[in-house]
């Protein structure tokens, strides 16, 4: 701790394991300081108040347990209790209260009060307490969304008068069904929690929702009042949202698994005229890819060309098991349900199969890779953006700076002979075979940190090697940018219309 009265620096914490990240945060009610080492996988706490520097750290849940779990110390019916977001038994995360006297024991012998109980078909991503509300960020039906329960319908949980189950909660309603609704803000003291709303055809908005603000109108029985939208992102050009139609489909998967799948097209194109689709997909991380606008991707939809969101396992979309059924010794399973997808939307009679484009960046990226080497007959064009196109020779190298956090998502081949094998079946690089690859674009920069342009560099010199036309495989490197390409939104706006003029091209859509 830098600056103590005694002028000797005091070390808190120190994480020695290279595969956890290390931090430190405050308390929402900021009374307590908490200093965090985790991964995606688990993590641990250490909590004390500030007001108290004297007092031992409180570890909430060790390590050794191997639960995923964030905590917010906070107070209900005069009792200090931890409140927990937590995979304890529930791989969808679970809300629970734990008293604060229990800390340090294994979650096994706690005696856990569930707030947001374990679902299959919820997500909870995230519990944020206010004075008056907890703020959960969950998962249904694929979309994002925000639930706010009142903190006093905690006391009478705690003293045994109700349940999880019957515990009131709201949500904001909105009029689509594919949408995006995250937390922007829920301070502490604030009497409204604001939201970020979007979806495909829907430009940012901000709402502010009330819960507790003077003047701002009625309360309902939740204490949480009308939003009011206070900002909408401004499109110039005469935009129209109805102008386009948003739906969603299903594939089947090798596995007879669903996959999800988000089409947004001009809802003047006749479903009789077969059309150009462009595919992205990325499913990595438990990352979903869910409905957000995007002004440049009007300028494709406006040529006529559908533009299709496959949400493979290895995202988050339909919950952790998702994920967890896309990463390490499944990761096959997001490369499968991609081409699953595609087969899929060939079959459509407003889909023209033979002008269908493949389009992910970074581990998406990987995926174009993979997918390719799987399907190439598929595809009219690929385009990869600073693509993960040699996995296992990353993953062999710990001293890369982010190797050795990554083993958690695909494994370590270094000491699993496994992970070796099963890595090397399924990398872009390790898999190229003569085909009549379709033309190929690979976008990296010079400057990235995360995926070194020396990946997308050698995995086009040797698919230039195997595919029928070499002269269509290319290679655009930034001189001056990072991971996520040139700096400053001019630049990037530059090169998004050239890679989307590139993708035009194939698709035959340049007119």
């Amino acid at each position: 701790m830098i600056g103590t009265s005694t002028e000797q620096d005091e070390l808190i914490y120190q994480e020695d394991n290279p595969g956890l990240w290390l931090g430190v945060e405050l308390s929402a009610d900021k009374q307590w300081l908490m200093v965090v080492s985790a991964c995606s996988e688990y993590g641990e706490y250490r909590i004390r108040r500030i007001d108290a520097p004297q007092d031992p750290w409180l570890t909430v849940i060790p390590e050794s347990d191997r639960v995923l779990y964030t905590a917010e110390p906070i107070t209900v019916a005069g009792t200090d209790y931890v409140l927990l977001t937590h995979d304890y038994q529930a791989p969808n995360s679970r809300v629970s209260l734990m008293s604060l006297s229990a800390a340090g024991s294994s979650i096994a012998d706690l005696d856990l009060i569930d707030v947001v109980p374990a679902s299959e078909h919820t997500r909870i991503e995230a519990c944020e307490p206010t004075a008056t509300h907890l703020v959960v960020s969950l998962r249904s039906e694929t979309t994002p969304r925000v639930r706010l329960i009142a903190r006093t319908a905690l006391d009478s949980l705690v003293e045994g008068a109700a349940s999880s189950d019957s515990l009131a909660a709201t949500e904001p309603a909105f009029d689509e069904d594919l949408f995006t609704a995250t937390v922007v803000s829920a301070r502490y003291e604030n009497p409204v929690v604001r939201v970020l709303y979007t979806s495909f055809v829907t430009p940012p908005r901000i709402y502010d929702v009330p819960t507790g603000a003077p003047g701002s109108g009625p309360l309902n029985e939740f204490g949480v009042g009308t939003p009011i939208m206070r900002r909408e992102t401004t499109v110039l050009g005469g935009y129209d949202p109805s102008d386009y139609t948003v739906e969603r489909d299903w594939a089947v998967a090798e596995d007879g698994t669903r996959i999800p799948i988000s089409l947004v097209r001009r809802a003047d194109l006749e479903a009789s005229v077969p059309a150009p689709v462009v595919q992205y997909a990325y499913g990595s991380y438990e990352v979903s890819t869910d409905p957000g606008f995007s002004i440049s991707r009007l300028s494709l939809l406006d040529r006529g060309v559908v533009w299709a969101v496959a949400h493979v396992r290895g995202g988050g979309e339909l919950g952790r098991s998702w994920y967890d059924d896309g990463k390490k010794l499944t990761k096959k399973n997001t490369f499968t349900d991609y081409v699953a997808v595609t087969r899929h939307l060939a079959q459509r009679e407003d889909v023209d199969a033979a002008r269908i484009a493949v389009l992910g960046g970074s581990a998406g990226g990987l995926l174009v890779g993979a997918v390719l080497n799987l399907a190439p007959e598929l595809y009219c064009g690929a385009l990869a953006a600073v693509p993960f196109v040699d996995p296992l020779t990353s993953m062999l190298m710990p001293e890369l700076p982010l190797t050795a956090l990554e083993w958690e998502e695909w494994g370590n081949p270094m000491e699993d002979q496994q992970v070796y094998e099963y890595m090397r079946s399924y990398s872009p690089y390790e898999n190229l075979r003569d085909a009549n690859y379709p033309p190929v674009l690979a976008v990296t920069s010079l400057n990235d940190t995360r995926v070194l342009y020396v990946e997308p560099a050698k995995w086009v010199a040797a698919l230039r090697e195997h595919a029928e036309h070499p002269e269509t495989v290319l290679m655009r490197c930034e001189m001056a940018g990072g991971h996520g390409g040139a700096s400053g939104r001019y630049s990037q706006w530059k090169d998004t219309a050239w890679e989307y003029a590139w993708l035009a091209e194939q698709l035959g859509v340049t007119g």
